[in-house]
């Protein structure tokens, strides 16, 4: 088993998460932490987008700062 394999996003199911593919809601755009750069934040971000990708309501973020 490569690296690669091993490395990276998944889901609860094992499946692979592409980071590119997860679409990032308005809410994130009116976010501070959107302009951060902060890797570790990055990830909790995506996580919790990917999370939320598939549901029909209202994307909901409890980490959310209004810039």
């Amino acid at each position: 088993m490569s690296s690669d394999e091993i490395s990276g996003f998944f889901n609860d199911d094992g499946t692979r998460i592409n980071p590119e593919l997860v679409p990032k809601p308005g809410l994130c755009l009116t976010c501070k932490k959107d302009d951060d750069n902060n890797p570790e934040e990055d990830i909790l971000c995506i996580l919790n987008r990917a999370d939320q990708m598939h549901d029909d309501g209202e994307f909901q973020c409890g980490a959310y700062e209004k810039k």
